[in-house]
């Protein structure tokens, strides 16, 4: 592993869906999620953990270091037992607890270690909140807020059909079946998001390496985990920035307001990522420095 961070980091993702759902809701009815009041469309910070996860997942598989913590059918409990048998510990959480008061810190240090996701995002590993161990709850230094399209969307219901019929006593009565799935047209959504050197140090040992693979996680959280149901979508342009300190050199929100999606004039309804202007304001706080990935 490389050292860990040292300089504090805010950062704008914008990304796309051209014909799909790029977050259905369940509640209701799988439709995207959608502001009431504004018809801004939402993208939950959860989804989009989700395939950095993925991406991570598959490019590293399973490499020491690089494991995902939350990941489909893996109980958590599976895994926290690896951090309880690497220490020598048994069932009994509080009694290990008073013969070892290191003990908290010595099982966050091996799951921040082999887990990359607790590394970077943090997590809640129930086994030992039970267990009143201080380490069951870690805060993570890369956080992301959800979502948001930079125009309002409009879903639309779009009527299919099927000729697979599901059992025999259907196919008595009709040949084909119906039902429906909801797309966006098309949508540009903008998420915001930190990363903190300081709890990098306290907390995680979030590194220099893990850093430059979050940044690729981002750039290409799409790429494998494309599907009919989300369309196509893309991250289209990854904003950071750097501060000279651990501690941050301006409030992020001045940060994010330095960055402008607008439609180009004459548009009047987007269709594609070429009818937005995405500037960045070139003078910047002091010690602030502004990379663009695309």
């Amino acid at each position: 592993m490389s050292d860990v961070i040292k300089n504090r980091y805010d950062f704008v993702i914008l990304f796309d869906v051209e014909n799909g759902n790029p977050n259905g809701d369940p509640d209701a009815g799988n439709m995207p999620r959608i502001d009431p009041e504004t018809g801004y469309g939402l993208v939950t910070d959860v989804c989009l953990k989700r395939k950095i996860r993925n991406y991570v997942e598959t490019a590293k598989e399973d490499a020491a270091g690089y494991r995902i913590y939350i990941k489909d059918q893996v109980p958590l409990q599976r895994s926290d037992a690896e951090a309880l048998q690497y220490l020598g510990v048994d069932k009994d959480l509080k009694a290990a607890k008073k013969d070892d008061p290191a003990l908290d810190g010595k099982i966050r240090d091996f799951m921040c270690q082999n887990f990359f996701d607790i590394r970077t995002f943090g997590a809640v590993m129930t086994t030992f909140v039970k267990g009143n161990l201080n380490c069951g709850q870690v805060r993570g230094p890369v956080q992301l807020g959800f979502a948001r399209s930079v125009d309002p969307i409009v879903p639309q219901e779009v009527t299919i059909t099927r000729v697979a019929i599901t059992t025999e006593a259907d196919a008595e009565k009709k040949g084909t079946e119906m039902g429906r799935k909801y797309i966006v047209p098309y949508g540009l959504y903008r998420a915001e998001g930190y990363v903190s050197a300081n709890l990098a140090r306290k907390t995680t040992g979030f590194s220099e390496e893990d850093l430059q693979l979050l940044w690729q996680a981002i750039l290409n959280m799409f790429e494998n985990d494309h599907s009919a149901a989300r369309g196509k979508m893309a991250v289209r342009e990854l904003i950071v920035f750097k501060h000279d300190s651990e501690l941050g050199n301006a409030p992020a929100h001045k940060l994010f307001d330095a960055v402008h999606v607008a439609r180009k004039e004459g548009v009047a309804v987007a269709r594609g990522y070429g009818d937005y202007v995405v500037t960045v304001d070139e003078a910047l706080p002091a010690g602030v420095t502004c990379t663009r990935m695309e």
